[in-house]
């Protein structure tokens, strides 16, 4: 079996808190179990960690999307990387900030952020942060490789290859239990 990047809407409530916290985690594996030991180091202290939502990431803005091993041959010298970014707003008269999380394949944070102020959530009704009217707020982005866990980022490379067929990625959304997972 090949080895998968995974995007994960990781839940939970820790001790003392009111509400359950959420947070994204990038895993690389060959299915959602090989990722539990990664998920519990990356949020120690947690609890009882949850998955609310997840994907293989395969497929993105019309680029393939390939995990190799680190060194193993590959013609990756266009320069484009996987970015992570996470938006932020508002609707008026209700006690929430919503967020839209989506990834973009771009040469720099610069272009990914361009890309992000594009997408749908601004679309829907929701007032986009604003940091002294320069434009929509980016809570926060990230590009994926760099927050791989660091054996991850040893062991492994995407590749990302334009692609004229593109199928989007499954989502799958919904509460999963890790000791649910086969």
């Amino acid at each position: 079996m090949d080895d998968k990047l995974y995007m994960l809407l990781l839940g939970c409530k820790p001790q003392g808190r009111h509400t359950e916290q959420h947070d994204i985690f990038f895993g690389i594996g060959t299915s959602l179990k090989d990722l539990i030991p990664g998920i519990l180091e990356f949020w120690p202290g947690a609890g009882k960690i949850h998955i609310d939502a997840w994907r293989e990431v395969t497929a993105v803005e019309g680029y393939t999307i390939k995990v190799k091993p680190r060194g193993s041959r590959h013609t990756d010298a266009n320069g484009l990387r996987l970015f992570f970014v996470n938006l932020g707003g508002y609707k008026e008269n209700d006690f929430e900030e919503y967020h839209y999380k989506c990834l973009s394949v771009a040469p720099d944070t610069a272009k990914a952020i361009q890309q992000a102020k594009a997408q749908v959530f601004w679309k829907h009704s929701i007032s986009p942060h604003i940091d002294d009217k320069y434009g929509i707020d980016v809570d926060d982005i990230f590009e994926i490789e760099e927050v791989l866990a660091p054996q991850a980022k040893e062991q492994y490379t995407l590749i990302i290859e334009k692609t004229e067929i593109s199928t989007p990625d499954e989502l799958h959304p919904g509460y999963l239990k890790l000791s649910k997972l086969n």
